[in-house]
């Protein structure tokens, strides 16, 4: 047998032998040699101690018996009992109102203005951007302090008018309208942006072609601008409804007692009322609320999509 007629043999040996099995310790091994594995390990372990850590004991504590400070307690379902009996759903539902209204009232402004600064102002856009997201680099209690100037009883506004128009007011402060008005001013940039990237997805081309067959403005907005802005309107909505529903400063600051929202009872049972079993089960009836309305959310919009990916 010549050189080549062995060569050609074991070319055919090797074409007909089945490939090889790979294991899933192997597969566990490759991956974890990988550069992406090694250099998400300091992340995940701080995202392990930094969240999961003092969730999880956020959440057994929520089972423990009412004012214990020990884990080893016989799991009991009395604190989730006592938030129906002592009325502290009205505070959750207090708190929900205020995130609808807030929401509600943000699509309302941000819409128009994210238009605005995608299609009108162009590269000008950044600089109302820029005036939108100033105020966050201030404390919001300092700024909501600064309203109370505007709207305490003998401050800007009512001064103001009594003393030039003889118009009498008495104090806007600690009253709903006032905590209304304080969550749409502070969480008036998470709705924005959010938005404003919605708006952006939105191709020129595609809204040329719906005036050229015939829409009006009207259709167009219905069937184009916000069906394809969905994304971010929803992200944006997502975004400011969990934070208002948690919110605390706005409440005790401009709404005094006359609001009393969830974050405050539950800061009340950890602080005060040293309650941590009943503060850590209005913390997950929190928790669970949010993750609900994100999961629901995540499965209608693409991420792909809004990221490039696609």
């Amino acid at each position: 047998m010549n050189k080549q007629s062995r060569s050609d043999e074991w070319i055919e040996v090797a074409e007909t032998r089945e490939p090889r099995k790979v294991t899933r310790s192997e597969r566990l091994r490759d991956g974890i040699r990988q550069p992406g594995f090694l250099a998400a390990i300091p992340i995940s372990i701080l995202f392990v101690v930094g969240f999961l850590a003092p969730l999880t004991v956020v959440f057994l504590f929520a089972f423990m018996p009412p004012e214990t400070f020990s884990l080893l307690q016989i799991p009991t379902l009395a604190n989730f009992k006592s938030i129906f009996s002592d009325s502290y759903y009205l505070s959750f539902l207090a708190s929900l109102e205020l995130a609808s209204y807030t929401v509600a009232i943000l699509l309302v402004i941000c819409y128009p203005l994210a238009v605005a600064m995608v299609r009108i102002f162009g590269q000008h856009g950044s600089i109302i951007a820029l005036v939108v997201a100033a105020p966050l680099f201030v404390a919001d209690n300092l700024r909501l302090m600064g309203w109370m100037l505007f709207l305490v009883k003998g401050g800007v506004v009512s001064g103001t008018l009594q003393t030039y128009l003889g118009i009498k007011l008495d104090s806007m402060l600690y009253t709903f309208s006032a905590t209304l008005f304080g969550l749409v001013y502070i969480y008036l940039p998470f709705m924005l942006f959010p938005m404003v990237l919605g708006v952006s997805m939105v191709p020129p081309q595609l809204r040329e072609a719906a005036f050229d067959l015939g829409a009006t403005n009207g259709q167009v907005l219905r069937e184009v601008d916000i069906p394809l802005a969905m994304p971010g309107i929803m992200i944006g909505a997502l975004i400011c409804f969990i934070l208002v529903a948690g919110a605390i400063t706005e409440a005790k600051v401009l709404g005094g007692t006359a609001v009393v929202m969830i974050a405050q009872d539950i800061q009340k049972e950890f602080t005060f009322a040293q309650n941590w079993p009943k503060g850590s089960a209005l913390s997950i009836l929190l928790i669970v609320m949010g993750g609900v309305l994100s999961w629901a959310l995540f499965k209608r919009i693409d991420l792909d999509t809004i990221f490039g990916r696609k």
